[in-house]
């Protein structure tokens, strides 16, 4: 019997240490039920986990189609409320600086609030900013519109990355990113066409009110999928001070900017450039458009395996290969063929480095992801912003064609700079 006992912790210890009052015999059929409820609540939750990711990635769908819709827009709206083109552009510059602005205060103030109510309220306040650009009688209150709606970009971007992980654990928390990455390229798909196709058909102000009918479903299946998701605490202004004092993030900031800048420097021009030196149709450019937003679907999607490899690295040759796709557009973008290929893998590429700007952040401070997550939104708004103004001034001064060489030198030295900050930093390890 002595000998019997002792053999038994060595195979089945959960057995002995479960039943240490009962024979051998009833101990055996009790475990392996307790096992397979165990198991299939494990994976009940993995599966609210994940369900819970795509309904954050709705919301990141939303709010990208929001962002973008008046892109195809300006030329309607301009008409509809008797402004100039150039003072309908400030509906798409407005919510950028106001999310940068938004996003660092959002952080101090947000501490105590649980996740999931946030989202919901944030995705209700896009809700009304798009009802009321739908209705507004004069260009100002649309403004007033788009500044609530940066807002609450600012704020989206600074709660919603970290929430990834939160749900499905940090083994899937870099995956559970980049699938709301996906979202924003979802959200490009939709936002850039649908401006146009909407526009023509019902008029710009129903596309908003679509839009915002599309948001109140997005709310109503956050509402039902996702769980509480606690805060981590009070924030402080020395969370972000500390974000930016370390290497890594400064690294990733500078590498991060840069690219962006470079990126909006062309996007904000594309249409334009595939116009007048591609001599594309409209209706051909809104299925590049769509076929762009689906290569970076993709593109987010692999991502995470990518940067179990190594960050930095994946996004230093990704952004490589987005500058030599910039600076073959303006080389090459006179046949239709081979802009239109060039389009299609930039779109790729981007939902590579798009992401990469994040993690890379939320990785050099892994200890306070919303504080990492807030200084990120402020400085690549800031880039985007400073992006379309660099485009703007090409345009007016020089040529299309070097709005686009000059961008693709300026992602390719973000692509440089993050391929020396991969020799002297090193991030903390997600799997």
């Amino acid at each position: 019997m002595i000998d019997n006992e002792a053999a038994t912790p060595t195979h089945h210890a959960s057995q002995v240490r479960v039943v240490t009052a009962s024979s051998c015999t009833a101990a055996v059929p009790t475990l392996p039920a307790a096992a397979r409820a165990a198991a299939s609540a494990a994976e009940f939750s993995s599966r609210r986990g994940w369900a819970s990711v795509g309904a954050v990635a709705l919301g990141a769908f939303v709010i990208v189609m929001t962002e973008t819709l008046p892109v195809g827009l300006l030329p309607q709206i301009a008409d509809g409320l008797h402004v100039s083109l150039g003072l309908a552009g400030l509906m798409v510059l407005v919510p950028g600086f106001s999310a940068a602005v938004s996003a660092p205060l959002f952080f101090l103030r947000s501490g105590s609030f649980n996740r999931r109510s946030v989202i919901v309220v944030l995705g209700l306040t896009v809700l009304v900013s798009n009802a009321i650009v739908a209705v507004a009688p004069n260009f100002v209150l649309v403004l007033i519109a788009r500044m609530l709606f940066g807002a609450t970009l600012g704020a989206f971007w600074t709660v919603v990355p970290p929430v990834g992980p939160k749900l499905v654990g940090p083994a899937g928390g870099t995956r559970a990113i980049t699938i709301i990455a996906a979202g924003i390229s979802g959200g490009t798909v939709v936002g850039l066409p649908a401006g146009q196709f909407l526009g023509n058909l019902v008029g710009w102000r129903l596309t908003f009110a679509i839009a915002a009918a599309a948001t109140l479903l997005v709310v109503v299946v956050q509402m039902v999928v996702l769980p509480g998701i606690p805060s981590d605490g009070r924030t402080h202004l020395r969370d972000l001070v500390r974000v930016v004092m370390r290497r890594a993030a400064r690294f990733g900031m500078a590498a991060g900017a840069m690219v962006f800048i470079g990126q909006f420097a062309a996007w904000t021009y594309v249409t334009p450039f595939l116009i007048d030196h591609t001599h594309l149709s409209t209706g051909v450019i809104s299925l590049l458009y769509v076929i762009y937003g689906c290569g970076g679907i993709v593109g987010s999607l692999i991502a995470g395996s990518l940067f179990k490899r190594g960050v930095i690295g994946s996004f230093a040759g990704a952004a490589a290969v987005v500058a030599a796709l910039l600076i073959g557009l303006a080389s090459a973008g006179t046949l239709p063929w081979l802009a239109g290929l060039l389009l299609v893998l930039w779109g790729l590429f981007w939902g590579i480095v798009n992401p990469g700007t994040l993690v890379w952040i939320l990785d050099a401070a892994p200890e306070t992801p919303e504080a990492a997550s807030a200084v990120n939104v402020t400085n690549l708004q800031i880039a985007v912003a400073a992006g379309s103004g660099l485009g703007a001034i090409l345009v007016s001064s020089t040529t299309l064609r070097t709005v686009f060489l000059t961008a693709g030198f300026i992602v390719l030295a973000s692509a440089v700079l993050a391929a020396v900050a991969a020799r002297f930093v090193t991030l903390a390890r997600r799997e």
